[in-house]
């Protein structure tokens, strides 16, 4: 059967998320690294290529995603989905913009969308503008971020910034009108030049309708909820199998560790519930002298207490700690600092014979990935926002939870590395 979707992710955490999203509808998805892999996956419906391309170069991430459509197009993939965070992290160089120019000329396609809206999460896109709750993004504390801080509300203006092509609006009361109204909008943003196009959509069925519309386009983009409502049209179609191969994950046994990269709000709050039952390593990046002192103090202090449960290290930090950090090693520098400390790391834990990972930050999620030398994973079923497993396809095999810094409820690290234990159903 002819693959219906390719998928390019622009971090590991939204790359699991999307597959598993598409695993829990019955849909058989392959999830990669590398592109090189690709073909190894071609016999599933949907593939995800997963790279940590959000906050690199935006030329190198244009590189990158390129690479992984090439071989999702290679192998007859009937569309192409690009997706990013539900607050759209960016900066006024990329990388979705950019990647999505890039893309539309790989696709033949004149024009895409743009959907980051969550209904689970409470993100959503009205006029043009995204919230974070009932707060505007550049009210809520994603202005903090300390790599992609989102000041700038509107989504519009944002994209504009990234792309010489025109970028229009798809206005809720567009998304909210029959079929007919919406592709006559389409046709006149695209008559007008328009290429790029945001999407307001604020409940679960204005999502839906925005599946509806773009489902046949070569090129949608977005954060992961709109993905599930395609597999039913899909079916509709004859396109999937009935009776989809069950592959589900296999308990693994060994210890089990939490690192934490990301220094969203959530992610502290979820330390802060873990450090009340186990024991939590925090590691200062601003006063780090030696990695490799840094390293053995970390590996022996973890060593001495895997025997009695999970433990957690972590570099996260709250915003005004991360200044501290970022003054004396700069932005780039002093994320690049705390991804190489929790990479090795996570080596130095499997020699130890940690065997069960949950990562916490879609830019730690890669680094840990990339030093464990995992390029394809065994995806889980969705369970809710933040939590999804994965089992490595290696011979000797590691259990994942790759979880975005900003999702997950406050007290999941210790019930999902427990869940690990166990067989998935």
């Amino acid at each position: 059967m002819q693959p219906i979707l390719g998928v390019i992710a622009d971090d590991l955490t939204g790359g699991m998320e999307t597959a598993a999203m598409l695993v829990a509808l019955g849909v058989d998805c392959g999830f990669v690294t590398r592109p090189a892999l690709v073909r190894e996956t071609a016999s599933s419906p949907a593939t995800v290529v997963a790279q940590k391309t959000r906050v690199i170069p935006a030329a190198d991430a244009v590189r990158r995603s390129e690479e992984a459509a090439k071989a999702l197009l290679e192998t007859g993939a009937r569309r192409l989905f690009f997706k990013y965070c539900a607050t759209f992290d960016s900066t006024d160089k990329g990388n979705i913009g950019p990647v999505a120019d890039r893309l539309l000329e790989m696709t033949g396609a004149t024009h895409t969308a743009y959907c980051p809206s969550s209904a689970d999460l409470a993100r959503s896109v009205f006029n043009g503008h995204l919230f974070v709750g009932t707060q505007l993004v550049s009210e809520s504390p994603k202005r903090f971020d300390p790599l992609t801080p989102m000041t700038d509300p509107d989504l519009v203006r944002v994209l504009q910034r990234q792309t010489k092509a025109r970028v229009g609006l798809i206005p809720h009361a567009v998304t909210r009108a029959d079929a007919a109204t919406r592709q006559r909008h389409v046709e006149t943003l695209r008559l007008q030049g328009v290429r790029h196009m945001i999407a307001d959509a604020i409940y679960e069925d204005d999502i839906a309708a925005i599946a509806a519309l773009t489902v046949d386009w070569p090129l949608m983009t977005g954060n992961a909820p709109i993905v599930r409502h395609y597999p039913p049209i899909w079916r509709e179609r004859g396109w999937l199998d009935a009776s989809p191969p069950k592959r589900p994950l296999p308990a693994v046994e060994g210890p089990g560790v939490v690192l934490s990269g990301s220094c969203a709000e959530r992610t502290l709050e979820q330390l802060a519930a873990f450090e009340r039952e186990r024991p939590v390593y925090r590691i200062d990046v601003a006063s780090v002298e030696s990695v490799r002192s840094v390293l053995n103090e970390a590996l022996g202090w973890a060593s001495e207490r895997l025997d009695a449960g999970p433990v957690a290290i972590a570099t996260s930090a709250p915003p005004d700690e991360v200044g501290v950090a970022q003054a004396k090693y700069g932005r780039e520098g002093a994320a690049a600092l705390a991804e190489q400390i929790l990479g090795s790391l996570a080596l130095g834990l499997r020699e130890r014979g940690v065997r069960r990972f949950l990562v916490a930050g879609g830019e730690s999620s890669g680094a840990v990935v990339e030093s464990l030398g995992v390029d394809r994973l065994r995806i889980g079923a969705y369970q809710e926002p933040g939590i999804a497993r994965a089992t490595t396809e290696q011979d000797e095999v590691m259990a994942l939870s790759l979880k975005s810094g900003k999702l997950g409820p406050v007290d999941m690290f210790l019930p999902t590395l427990e869940s690990m234990l166990r067989a998935e159903p």
